[in-house]
């Protein structure tokens, strides 16, 4: 069956392959001058004065995690609390730097962080917060400072699907410490791989700076927190200071978002657009509940959720989206204490996941596009209809 409604969409035009033909030309292929552009133009977009370009939202979540620990912000065997829906490297970071993670239930209607649970599910070991914003929905970051600083907690953002989402007119992923951003081919902004992490910490940031590549001095600032440079360049060019990694972005990905990151806006009110859409014409199906929105959703795409639930319906209902060209996935991770990874980290599950398990029962995912996309949400609608 011929594909008619994919997950995602091509942002790519003329001008980034004209940017990868350029880098291909000036045959310098690791990260360079068009990397250290990005970051800056990156910064500015996500309202930060810092950002660190990486070669995935992955990378973008284990360099800001490795440097909380590198700081000495955070210490092996301290408590982060994450929400029991998303992607496996939201996670994974966290057991990689002897922390560990402790699950808090999600809101069925927003699929973000039940904060209400969030703030039972603290403990004396708990030390900070890694709020996801799932689908391009922002948290209540209102509500979720307050349970920070009454607790006394470090807040995180894992925003790798929500850029150009907003809160209050500001941007997700300036509200923690850290914000991450992916720039994979399927998200907003396309690099092919990419990702960034965002930080108004200096200190931070020069760790991660570090952290990125290798671990070394040469892409510290001469003047810098971390280490006294040697003013003998032969030897500072190989001097390793912290246990690196190499999360270093090639530079034709830094070229590429220079080029994508001024579609941004346009990308992002598309989507928006696109959201209006879909929850005038397949809002009206009563079986199925929508995400509901915080702040300014950027809309990375659409979940859907049997209001009663059916797993044989959710199944069959996928089985006809596919037999019908719709692409169709879970919602991310669906419960990720689900997931036979799970019993291989030292986790712990605050109370029951009761809405993390419904949508991992009852739900599916469609994607958005940054272009309009009346003809294929109109014959998902047809589709829908029949079943």
């Amino acid at each position: 069956m011929e594909t008619k409604y994919t997950l995602s969409n091509d942002t790519w035009g003329a001008e980034e392959r004209d940017a990868v033909e350029t880098v291909l030309n000036e045959k310098f292929f690791t990260m360079g001058k068009a990397v250290e552009q990005a970051e800056k133009e990156a910064a500015k977009a996500f309202g930060r004065q810092y950002s660190v370009m990486v070669n995935s939202g992955s990378s973008a979540n284990l360099l800001a995690i490795a440097a909380m620990v590198q700081a000495g912000r955070l210490q092996p065997g301290d408590e982060i609390l994450v929400p029991a829906v998303s992607w496996g490297t939201t996670y994974f970071p966290i057991e990689q730097l002897g922390l560990r993670m402790r699950l808090v239930d999600i809101d069925k209607e927003t699929l973000n962080m039940d904060l209400a649970k969030a703030e039972e599910a603290i403990t004396e070991n708990t030390r900070a917060i890694f709020a996801v914003n799932l689908l391009g929905n922002p948290n209540d970051f209102s509500k979720l400072e307050k349970i920070c600083r009454d607790h006394d907690l470090i807040l995180m953002e894992d925003n790798c699907e929500s850029m150009g989402a907003k809160y209050n007119g500001r941007q997700a992923g300036s509200f923690g410490v850290f914000g991450t951003y992916s720039t994979f081919f399927s998200h907003h902004l396309c690099t092919m791989e990419g990702g960034f992490v965002a930080t108004d910490d200096k200190e931070l940031y020069e760790y991660m700076l570090s952290t990125r590549a290798h671990g070394w001095t040469r892409n510290l600032p001469e003047e810098n927190m971390i280490y006294n440079k040697s003013p003998n360049s032969f030897y500072d060019s190989f001097c390793f200071v912290l246990p690196g990694y190499n999360l270093r972005p090639l530079e034709m990905e830094g070229a590429i978002f220079l080029e994508q990151i001024k579609k941004l806006n346009r990308l992002v009110a598309q989507r928006r657009e696109n959201a209006a859409l879909f929850m005038e014409k397949i809002g009206t199906d009563e079986r199925f509940m929508l995400q509901k929105e915080t702040g300014e959703s950027s809309w990375f795409g659409f979940s859907m959720v049997l209001r009663e639930p059916d797993v044989q319906l959710r199944d069959r209902v996928v089985s006809k989206l596919v037999e019908n060209g719709i692409e169709t996935r879970p919602i991310v991770a669906g419960n990720f204490a689900r997931q036979p990874v799970f019993g291989k980290l030292h986790a712990t599950v605050s109370g029951e996941l009761v809405n993390a398990d419904y949508i991992h029962d009852n739900g599916f995912f469609v994607g958005n596009h940054s272009v309009e996309m009346e003809e294929e949400i109109s014959y998902l609608k047809e589709v829908l209809e029949k079943i």
